[in-house]
């Protein structure tokens, strides 16, 4: 029997799943990390514990299925994109902590930027908005203020990364620096046109070209484990940023297929094949995957708070216990009660794009109850992304039906909730942890696993569909209220 390891690194646990050639899960672990939140609007994680917690994860899978390494055919890897490591590369160790994609410490750099006029020319290189989100000001951040990094990164020392690269180094134990075209093209240096690292760019915020890792195929092996890792040398073959290898696993090959993951945040993506289509609704474009040196491009929606709302009011506020009990405490009320939440803990992302915008909690009255504000959250969810749909629609592109996937795609309200907002049918597949599927599936699909992707659309199957029931007066009013309370969220932090 031939299997397929997954590893799914994301923003708060780290995941490995174990996949034969029917695409069916064999085993799996999941292992949380730690969040650190050294300042407001700032947020860390430890590289190392991220590696550990991965490798753990790897290894039990393993254990637990009774798969020896020769068995494995290839290793496919996801990963929370945007998240930026520095380290030696003699020692292997982190020069400080990880600064994630959430973090808005280079808000007031992005500010800067924007006002000497470089937005437009960020834009056109890489397809994506000026933000503090993506990789670039948090990599120029830290060769700033990291005592010596500059100096060492121009000497050759140091090695930047993405999680996907941070991880392969580990993996191939410092033999391969390199990241895949869909994680570079989310770093704001990485020209989606030409295919290469943006000279200019690089120019513009002092990076030294020498830090960078090599860019290779999405689809590939393109190194291979070291043999004590786990009891014989594995190769590495598939390499996406989360939200592409989701799209993958959801089959969303074709132009005009759309998926959305309700993971931390949501992300919508819609594939536009080989052409690169530019947004005029500050939606972002970007690369889906390249296979055989072949690119295909997104369009792309950020919402950046999703399942990391519930999590906010399970351990911030104590309204739950476990995230599942959300649905039961919403589904108590008829509705939110006119509360509104805007969920801008760290900003708001497309399409918006307002580091300054904070959470807020509106309309609330004597009468509201902890069901009415989980009810709000809800909401808040499914109404972030019918802004990205709507979007999307204004750019002249039409999703018909929107596949789903994540945790949160359990969540039958909240599902139920999103076509409604939306107008139009929402699909949850079987398998909803479609990230770690579409690892496997570019790994399988580069060692001969799957001979070609006609070969990978049996292993899509729907679960459920959910059919718009609202009427478009109700779809309207709710957006109508959240366009209002999303406006009284703006700007809060701007120092005004």
């Amino acid at each position: 029997m031939d299997y397929l390891l997954a590893l799914d690194q994301g923003t708060t646990s780290s995941r490995a799943m174990l996949f034969d050639a029917r695409a069916q899960v064999c085993a799996q672990a999941q292992r949380e990390f730690t969040q650190h939140f050294p300042q407001p609007g700032w947020v860390a994680h430890d590289a190392m514990e991220i590696w550990r917690t991965q490798l753990a994860c790897a290894q039990q899978v393993l254990q637990e299925a009774g798969v020896a390494a020769a068995q494995v055919r290839a290793i496919g890897l996801t990963n929370q994109r945007e998240t930026t490591v520095l380290w030696d590369r003699s020692t292997g160790q982190p020069l400080a902590p990880a600064i994630v994609w959430q973090d808005r410490r280079t808000a007031a750099r992005c500010d800067a930027l924007r006002a000497a006029g470089h937005a437009p020319l960020i834009r056109a290189r890489t397809g994506l908005e000026l933000d503090a989100y993506f990789s670039a000001t948090k990599l120029a951040w830290l060769l700033d203020t990291v005592p010596g990094a500059r100096a060492r990164a121009e000497a050759g020392e140091l090695a930047f990364g993405t999680i996907d690269s941070w991880l392969i180094w580990q993996l191939t134990g410092g033999a391969r620096h390199v990241t895949d075209a869909s994680n570079a093209a989310r770093t704001m240096l990485y020209d989606i046109h030409r295919g290469c690292w943006a000279e200019d760019l690089l120019a513009l915020l002092d990076i030294p070209p020498g830090v960078l890792p090599q860019v290779v195929d999405s689809s590939g092996v393109l190194g291979h484990t070291t043999a004590e890792l786990f009891g014989g040398a594995i190769p590495i073959a598939g390499v996406a940023g989360d939200q592409q290898a989701a799209t993958f696993g959801q089959l969303c090959l074709r132009p005009g297929m759309a998926k959305n993951t309700y993971g931390t945040g949501c992300f919508l993506t819609l594939n536009t094949g080989t052409q690169a289509v530019a947004s005029d609704n500050r939606l972002l474009t970007t690369i889906a995957w390249q296979r055989g040196g072949h690119t295909d491009y997104l369009l792309e929606g950020s919402v950046f708070m999703a399942g990391a709302v519930v999590q906010w009011l399970r351990d911030g506020l104590g309204l739950i216990r476990a995230a599942d009990e959300i649905e039961a405490l919403a589904a108590s009320v008829p509705d939110a009660g006119e509360v509104v939440m805007v969920p801008a803990f760290a900003g708001l992302g497309a399409p918006h794009w307002d580091a300054y915008a904070r959470g807020t909690l509106l309309g609330m009255t004597r009468g509201t109850t902890a069901a009415h504000i989980a009810r709000a959250a809800l909401d808040a969810v499914a109404l972030q992304n019918a802004d990205l749909l709507a979007a999307m629609a204004a750019d002249g592109v039409e999703v018909k039906e929107l596949r789903v996937d994540g945790g949160m795609t359990r969540n039958n309200l909240l599902m139920q909730l999103q076509a409604d907002l939306l107008g139009v049918p929402v699909l949850r597949p079987r398998q909803t942890e479609t990230t770690a599927l579409g690892a496997a599936l570019l790994a399988g699909r580069a060692v001969g696993v799957w001979e070609d992707d006609a070969a990978l659309a049996a292993h899509w199957q729907v679960d459920r569909v959910f059919e718009p029931t609202a009427s478009a007066d109700w779809r309207e009013a709710m957006r109508a209220r959240w366009h209002k309370a999303v406006e009284r969220a703006r700007g809060w932090a701007d120092g005004a």
